[in-house]
C-alpha cells in the first residue's frame, strides 16, 4: 500500500550502502487501476502488505465493457476491459484461469504460463529462406498476431508463453 492504494511492485532497483543508508527504486503498477508509478524509497520506510486472493474460474462472455468469469459454484465476477492487460489476446470461451481478488473485488486475471492456440492465417514460408532464426507474423483464433518460425502453417496448433507473448513450440 502506498498513500493508501493497492501497488504491486514490478521492478526494484537498489543503490547504497550500509554506512550511507539503502534507497530503493521501484517501478510499480495500481492495482486497480493499472496506472504505472516510480518512486524511490529509504530503506527504513514500512509500508502495508496487500492481501490479494485467487479463486480458479472460466470466462463466460463479453458484455461490454465488462468480461464475466464464472467460477465452480456458478457465481459471476465482471472484470474492465482495461485490468485485464495481455490477457486480452488468449481469452476463449470456457477457459480456465484465477480470477485475482483484491478487497472482495475482482480486479484482474492471471493465465495459464502456457497455453495453445490454432493458427488461423499465416504466409506460406518462402523458399530457401533458411538463414538463422527467421520469424513471420501469424493470427490466431482470437485475432491476436504473434511471430512464429517459417514452418508453422494454418490449422496448426501451437504452444505460447502468456508471460511473454512468444510462440514456444507446435502441438498435437
Amino acid at each position: 500500500m502506498v498513500d493508501g492504494k493497492p501497488f504491486i511492485v514490478l521492478r526494484s532497483d537498489v543503490n547504497g550502502s550500509s554506512r550511507t543508508g539503502f534507497t530503493y527504486k521501484w517501478k510499480m503498477k495500481n492495482l486497480l487501476t493499472g496506472a504505472p508509478l516510480e518512486n524511490v524509497f529509504r530503506g527504513d520506510d514500512k509500508f502495508d502488505v496487500v492481501v490479494l486472493e485467487k479463486k480458479p474460474v472460466t470466462f463466460s462472455y463479453f458484455a461490454d465493457p465488462l468480461y464475466v468469469f464464472m467460477d465452480e459454484e456458478y457465481n459471476q465476477y465482471e472484470i474492465e476491459k482495461e485490468n485485464l492487460g495481455d490477457a486480452l489476446n488468449y481469452l476463449e470461451d470456457g477457459m480456465a484461469c484465477e480470477a485475482v481478488f483484491y478487497d472482495g473485488k475482482a480486479i484482474s486475471v492471471e493465465l495459464p504460463t502456457t497455453i495453445v492456440r490454432e493458427v488461423t492465417y499465416t504466409e506460406p514460408a518462402v523458399k530457401g529462406d533458411t538463414s538463422g532464426k527467421v520469424l513471420k507474423p501469424a493470427k490466431l483464433s482470437t485475432g491476436f498476431e504473434i511471430p512464429v518460425p517459417l514452418f508453422v502453417d494454418i490449422g496448426d496448433k501451437i504452444e505460447i508463453d502468456t508471460r511473454t507473448g512468444e510462440y514456444r513450440s507446435r502441438s498435437k
